[in-house]
């Protein structure tokens, strides 16, 4: 029987295209591009303070104007029933009108109610939550921070494990990270090489966003007795 005209009967290799490593490179890079939980651009860049709610300033300032307005309104619709007016409005609408405006109680008034007014206004533009360090986003949506507490407790028993040192205290702030130790044997100045690169990198493994200074001081324990 023969075969079919047209037919090839042979096996042919089709050539293989090898990936080359620039591709891989190119490709690996421009999946980083696009990835949108990609951490490129947000690790160095600084995150704001969280915001704090104030519940407290805030209750209070509800609670004294609800009481004002309560106060006002209860009076307001006295009036208007044809009867006359509580006493403690008459008496400060007959202060307000008979005292000048350089008497001492005016300006002490003027002057409790500026500051009040001042109060309110810091608190609605500054941020708050002085304790929480805000640290790097790695996603997009989530957010995280570190309460102060925490990191000094996570870099103080970094400082624990230095050989020679007895005994560490460690303050942390917004800035600056101020590191008191006591060593009990061993140069001073080993110590504090020592310390200066465990704790530095202690607080690059904290991932914040803005990485406090380091301030460390070492020094022997005192006499006894």
């Amino acid at each position: 029987m023969s075969e079919p005209q047209g037919s090839d009967s042979t096996t042919r290799r089709l050539p293989v295209m090898e990936k080359r490593p620039e591709d891989e490179f190119d490709r690996s890079a421009s999946a980083d591009a696009h990835d949108p939980a990609g951490t490129a651009g947000e690790e160095d860049g600084a995150q704001g303070r969280f915001w704090s709610t104030r519940r407290v300033p805030a209750g209070i300032v509800a609670v004294l104007l609800l009481m004002g307005a309560g106060a006002f309104l209860y009076d307001v619709t006295a009036v208007r029933a044809h009867r006359p007016a509580l006493h403690w409005r008459r008496s400060l609408a007959r202060q307000l009108a008979e005292r000048p405006l350089d008497d001492t109680w005016v300006l002490v008034g003027a002057g409790i109610a500026a500051a009040l007014g001042l109060w309110l206004i810091v608190l609605a533009v500054t941020p708050g939550l002085r304790g929480v360090l805000p640290m790097r986003r790695t996603h997009h949506d989530v957010r995280a921070g570190l309460h102060r507490d925490a990191a000094a407790m996570a870099l103080r028993d970094r400082a624990m494990e230095v050989a020679g040192v007895q005994s560490a205290r460690v303050r942390t702030g917004r800035r600056t990270v101020d590191v008191h130790a006591v060593s009990h044997f061993r140069e001073l100045d080993d110590v504090r090489a020592d310390l200066d690169a465990t704790l530095a990198d202690g607080i690059r493994g904290l991932g914040l966003s803005r990485p406090p200074a380091l301030s460390v001081h070492v020094r022997r324990p005192g006499r006894k007795g």
